[in-house]
């Protein structure tokens, strides 16, 4: 249950995220392109990598600037208690996918015709009209590819799993792709290691296939 609640938790915000700055960006301000860069960069930066430096952050970093500042949110044990360190986990790989999603966004709004909002402006709809009832339904098929890698990005979630909380504390942020990969080479229970790592790849498979089929349906053309 704790997989599928952090698949659900990040899959949302990823693309809600990923959307919102796809959007910001696109928009014409002049620091546009430094944006983008700023906010693809932490996809480039590797699993382990990212969680060990989210680590200093939440372990040093951000208690030092609490105790600072006398702010005492900051100074709280992100990584020490349960409930705080699965949602650590869960705004570090926000940080990391929103930015590689953005790049997909962008070129969903980069095509939508012109013509098409001109139209809609005319015909009087304001700014939010106009993304709920244009902007979005034409960026469904952006939606299909964003959502499938993101479902496929939070099952098999690893490294930063290991790197950022090693699965603790006392196993509450064990995913399913490290409690495989422990049953396997940790154990060295190989046999149902296997087992369980076909049985997630084809919990994946139905999963990813259901929301492609149900997305593509709501397709719609300019």
């Amino acid at each position: 249950m704790l997989t599928f609640k952090f698949v659900a938790g990040t899959v949302f915000f990823v693309n809600l995220v990923g959307f919102g700055l796809a959007y910001l960006v696109t928009t014409g301000i002049r620091i546009q392109n430094f944006m983008r860069t700023a906010y693809f960069t932490p996809n480039l930066i590797g699993g382990l990598v990212l969680g060990y430096i989210w680590q200093f952050i939440f372990v040093q970093f951000l208690p030092a600037i609490g105790d600072k500042l006398k702010i005492g949110l900051l100074k709280l044990g992100w990584l020490g208690d349960p409930h705080m360190a699965y949602w650590a986990l869960v705004l570090v790989t926000i940080w990391q996918s929103a930015g590689y999603m953005m790049i997909i966004f962008i070129a969903g709004l980069i095509s939508i015709p012109k013509d098409v909002l001109e139209a809609s402006t005319i015909d009087g709809a304001g700014p939010f009209r106009r993304l709920i009832y244009v902007t979005l339904p034409l960026m469904v098929p952006s939606f299909v590819v964003t959502i499938f890698l993101s479902l496929k990005n939070a099952f098999m979630v690893y490294d930063l799993n290991f790197s950022l909380t090693k699965g603790g504390p006392y196993n509450s942020t064990e995913m399913v792709s490290m409690y495989v990969v422990n049953k396997a080479f940790v154990e060295s229970n190989y046999g149902v290691g296997q087992a369980e790592a076909i049985v997630l790849f084809l919990i994946v498979v139905a999963v990813t296939g259901v929301q492609v089929y149900f997305s593509k349906k709501m397709e719609v053309e300019a």
